[in-house]
């Protein structure tokens, strides 16, 4: 089947990609939707810009779309995206990388339906601990790039998370009470290697900024690339 994968820049939507090769999906492109604002109900904000780089890293072609960011408005531009992408691409269905938002998941399937698209959102109400585990001992390796909860510790922003990071971040998630894949807001991520990728992302530079008492984002400046060791 031709799809095209939903793609944030995240672990979520990376790993999805990741699925839909392994199971033979034809990914014809990528689709980023890029939100006018940081409160987006449905999309990925921080650093969306440089999911271009991990476009080119993977190889398959991206299309990115402006999206209001406003809530509802948002599906407008959703379906106006699919619209396209199906008829430049010849796309039958699309890959999300939804984990656990009834919200997201219920409104993708409710444009995908009305455009004509079959939905695949292979991670959907995967343990979410396990699913942490799995990212790294896979091959996926990223930074944290933002945070919205008490109990993550801002010196991970901007770090690429070995085992023991997501270890710490499984038991403050577990400790605080917030959700361990970080699906409900609690923060945001930019994979920098993953096993489809050609190549290494390495981020050069950075800022972390403080935006409120648990609130932080980190401002990606500069990537250059690394050829993978053999």
């Amino acid at each position: 089947m031709r799809v095209c994968s939903l793609f944030s820049g995240g672990k979520d939507s990376t790993y999805a990609l990741h699925w839909a090769v392994l199971k033979g999906f034809n990914v014809a492109c990528l689709l980023t939707l890029r939100p006018g604002r940081t409160d987006s109900w449905m999309f990925h904000y921080p650093n969306i810009e440089w999911t271009k780089y991990q476009a080119e890293a993977l190889g398959i072609p991206q299309v990115i779309y402006y999206t209001s960011g406003v809530k509802d408005l948002e599906l407008i531009d959703l379906r106006n995206a699919l619209i396209n992408v199906k008829r430049d691409f010849g796309i039958e269905g699309i890959v999300t990388g939804a984990l656990l938002s009834d919200y997201q998941r219920m409104m993708i399937n409710i444009v995908a339906k009305d455009v004509d698209l079959r939905v695949y959102s292979p991670l959907w109400r995967k343990n979410q601990v396990n699913y942490l585990r799995d990212l790294y001992r896979h091959g996926f390796r990223f930074i944290l790039t933002s945070i919205s909860t008490m109990g993550l510790n801002p010196k991970l922003l901007g770090k690429v998370l070995g085992i023991n990071d997501i270890e710490e971040l499984i038991n403050f998630a577990l400790k605080y009470g917030f959700n361990p894949a970080l699906e409900g807001g609690e923060g945001e991520t930019f994979v920098v290697d993953a096993p489809l990728f050609r190549y290494e992302l390495v981020v050069e530079d950075g800022e972390a900024r403080r935006l409120g008492e648990y609130s932080w984002v980190y401002i990606i400046k500069s990537i250059k690339t690394k050829p993978k060791v053999q």
